[in-house]
């Protein structure tokens, strides 16, 4: 592995190539196939038990919709200046509506998003409540989705429309939270790009041959079926998921142990380890995982090697953990905490 004064003196020789590729991003054209969820905060305050029964009453204070599941995905692409097309599911109803308007916002191409008249957009509604003078906390998560498979003509139109773009981007994501939307179908078209990135939870060897997974620790240790609980199973589980998967690189994010990225080099296979960039200021990790594939993929597509792509997709994720919720950031925000890392 990559060792701390050797990683640090990597990072500041490289700090003039990272910021020239962050500013690339904008030209950067992504499809991503994806899982599309909203995810819903209500707040409110406590203000008594129910007579009807032991629950609490909250007096409603704001309703926050934000892109979740591979909708979080698209949004932190745009968000961070990629030009982003996407292909999905959504229902036909108010949180479909949402999460169209809020990619409109955005300026997100969503062509490829098919309204499916008979189950639900994936919603997941976070309530959350606060006595006078207290913290809020999440207290019920309330979540609306349908276990069925798409109807085969929705997935040919996802497939369809997904080969007829391919010509057009110069990537595609898989962003897989296992709501349905990459069959195999789907999954075959996406795998027919050149620069394939995938973000699955599971069954990974459905993908195999794409340029490269982004699992976290866990999900490496169920694809490979034991503990890294060390430098030593560590890399050899990067190894049995580089066979496994038949990919070029493996990414495994770990929190705050940072991130470790095998690949098949040159007859061989090659490993790093980048630090965790933020180890103390973590108010929510929710989303941190679409961050690094936001920024490994932009960085990919500017033209950045593997190393690069992984520094600046970890620099990305130490930044929306700061934040509250399914976050996402800007070039502007990576800029700052780069001149930051680099003091």
């Amino acid at each position: 592995m990559t060792e701390p004064n050797s990683f640090s003196q990597q990072l500041a020789s490289s700090a003039q190539r990272l910021f020239q590729l962050i500013d690339s991003f904008s030209s950067a054209k992504i499809l991503v196939i994806g899982d599309l969820t909203l995810d819903e905060f209500l707040t409110g305050e406590v203000e008594r038990i129910s007579r009807e029964a032991p629950v609490l009453i909250l007096r409603h204070e704001k309703t926050e919709q934000i892109p979740g599941g591979g909708a979080n995905a698209v949004y932190n692409l745009a968000k961070l200046g990629g030009q982003v097309k996407v292909a999905g599911i959504i229902g036909k109803d108010i949180p479909g509506e949402a999460l169209l308007n809020i990619f409109a916002a955005a300026r997100i191409d969503t062509r490829g998003i098919i309204i499916a008249p008979n189950q639900p957009t994936v919603t997941k509604t976070r309530i959350a409540a606060h006595a006078r003078q207290s913290v809020t906390q999440q207290i019920v998560r309330v979540d609306r989705k349908s276990d069925e498979v798409p109807d085969l003509d929705i997935q040919q139109s996802l497939e369809s429309y997904i080969r007829s773009e391919l010509a057009t981007v110069d990537a595609v994501v898989c962003s897989d939270y296992g709501d349905g939307v990459l069959t195999e179908q789907t999954i075959r078209a996406g795998l027919s790009h050149h620069r394939i990135v995938v973000d699955a939870q599971k069954d990974l060897q459905r993908y195999t041959g794409a340029t490269i997974f982004t699992p976290n620790l866990p999900e490496a240790e169920q694809a490979v079926g034991y503990s890294m609980k060390d430098n030593e199973s560590l890399l050899q589980g990067g190894r049995d998921l580089l066979q496994l998967t038949q990919a070029q690189h493996i990414l495994i994010t770990r929190g705050e142990e940072g991130m470790s990225l095998f690949s098949h080099e040159s007859g061989s296979i090659q490993h790093s380890h980048i630090p965790a960039f933020n180890r103390t200021i973590v108010f929510d990790v929710t989303g941190a995982g679409d961050a690094v594939v936001a920024g490994l993929t932009l960085s990919l597509c500017a033209g950045a090697s593997f190393w690069e792509a992984t520094v600046l997709g970890n620099l990305a994720a130490s930044i929306v953990v700061r934040k509250f919720g399914t976050a996402t950031t800007t070039k502007e925000e990576m800029k700052e905490a780069l001149q930051t890392l680099l003091k």
